[in-house]
């Protein structure tokens, strides 16, 4: 074996896993939304886009991104921050972060469901307070913005950790002589978060965006755990039309706008948080 081909060779595991699990299921997704007995139809995707659930499955679901990404990273960044600084007692609080990875979407939604269920935690406190004659009815149709709140608390609560622990492991690659330089021409702790462990966390910000946002516009357990079909989002749309409905084609059709919607997210976070060559650490 020549040295060149070794870096091919240790690549094709990789290659093969891509080829087989993601381009191939893609082309028959693909060949689904837009093939129908006839041959090439664009009626799945003109059927998807004119049902009426569509574009508010669609708001929601960008909605939902727009608002749990940015409170999530703001936490995540706070929490690396303190677990970094930490002199004593870093490994018991990074567990202690961490243990909502060990739960599922699913288990996750049905903890908050029963916070927020009619015989929930919720209502019991506010009963036993006085506050309330009766269980409110926090997830009824008629909420709906309840429902999306409960739904933003889940996943906060949930996937936060995640960013974390990409975050903290991106500042333990920063050397502490940035730090001591900052310090010895004055730079104040919020100067030198700025100036020095933005900058630096870069490549871990971007994968943390990209992962996050992804699997935020890929939400569903929690959603139906909390909601049910009160709450459209795009993937509980796909599993309606893939399983309820029993149409494949529409479901595929869906399921390319969820792709194309994180090819968009993940080519914005390339490109805003790019590394510029020749940049180290």
């Amino acid at each position: 074996m020549t040295p060149k081909a070794l870096p091919y060779l240790l690549l094709l595991p990789a290659t093969v896993f891509l080829l087989v699990f993601f381009v191939y299921p893609f082309i028959q997704i693909a060949l689904l939304a837009v093939t129908g007995p006839e041959g090439f139809t664009l009626q799945h995707v003109q059927t998807m886009a004119s049902h009426w659930k569509f574009n508010t499955a669609l708001g929601w679901t960008i909605l939902l991104a727009a608002v749990v990404v940015p409170i999530q990273l703001v936490m995540a960044l706070s929490m690396a921050s303190i677990v970094t600084k930490l002199q004593t007692g870093r490994s018991a609080i990074l567990y202690i972060f961490s243990i909502p990875l060990g739960l599922s979407d699913l288990a996750a939604g049905i903890v908050w469901l029963a916070i927020f269920e009619q015989s929930g935690f919720l209502n019991s406190m506010l009963y036993g307070l006085g506050v309330v004659e009766q269980p409110i009815l926090f997830l009824g149709y008629q909420n709906i913005w309840v429902i999306f709140l409960a739904v933003v608390l889940a996943e906060i609560w949930r996937a936060t950790a995640i960013v974390m622990v990409i975050l903290v492991s991106g500042m333990g690659l920063i050397p502490k002589e940035y730090y001591e330089a900052g310090e010895v021409f004055g730079a104040s702790a919020w100067q030198r978060f700025i100036k020095i462990t933005l900058p630096m966390l870069r490549p871990s910000l971007q994968s943390a965006l990209i992962l996050r946002t992804l699997a935020a516009f890929e939400v569903f357990a929690v959603v139906t755990a909390l909601g049910g079909t009160t709450l459209p989002v795009l993937m509980g749309e796909t599993f309606q039309w893939q399983f309820t409905l029993q149409d494949r084609n529409v479901a595929s059709a869906y399921a390319l706008v969820i792709l194309a919607i994180s090819i968009a997210a993940t080519l914005f976070f390339l490109r805003v948080l790019r590394v510029p060559k020749g940049a180290t650490l």
